[in-house]
């Protein structure tokens, strides 16, 4: 007696598998998203060591919170807003807030603003990995993610001027960084 077993899946019977907590569909959820995912945990996170930290726990809450799922839309995008939040958990946990008035910023405009023509996505990456959480969390929801100041404000239970605040310093910190890396190149 021959017995076919289909291994076809598409992605709402791997959902509902993942739901009745089949541990190979949770395997196939996490080695088709580990990737892009560690992305996004990387420029949230100082090291490699951290990031898996929220992959991880990202991870977890993904398969915690999978029967919420709407089938028909963007799991990619559900697990990635859960990749996100999970990157501010980890730093509402990790950092005491510190920040200034934003009178106290610096400016930005450079006499000689150019572009950063030989510097590696892995230079750009270190230097975002090198400013304190306070920036490199602002400076993502902001620049990477497309939240506003307002939006990043209530996440990050901070003013919408500190906000405003921490992304100009950190765009100010990794400006110099890279025009550093490109004069000693």
């Amino acid at each position: 007696m021959d017995i076919a077993l289909t291994l076809d899946h598409n992605e709402e019977s791997i959902v509902a598998a993942c739901v009745r907590k089949e541990k190979w569909a949770q395997k196939i959820i996490y080695e088709t998203y580990y990737n892009k995912m560690m992305g996004v945990c990387m420029r949230y996170a100082r090291s490699e060591a951290e990031a898996l930290d929220i992959l991880h726990d990202g991870f977890i809450k993904v398969f915690r919170y999978i029967q919420k799922y709407k089938p028909g839309t963007s799991l990619h995008s559900w697990i990635r807003r859960i990749m996100i939040n999970t990157a501010i958990d980890h730093y509402r946990k990790m950092v005491r807030r510190r920040t200034e008035p934003i009178e106290y910023a610096y400016d930005v405009e450079g006499k000689q603003a150019g572009p950063v023509e030989n510097v590696t996505e892995k230079e750009i990456l270190a230097a975002v990995q090198s400013l304190t959480p306070t920036y490199r969390t602002v400076f993502n929801l902001y620049v990477i993610e497309g939240y506003s100041h307002r939006e990043i404000a209530e996440q990050l239970d901070i003013s919408e001027s500190t906000s405003r605040s921490n992304l100009v310093k950190a765009r100010t910190r990794l400006k110099s960084m890279l025009n550093h890396l490109r004069t000693d190149i």
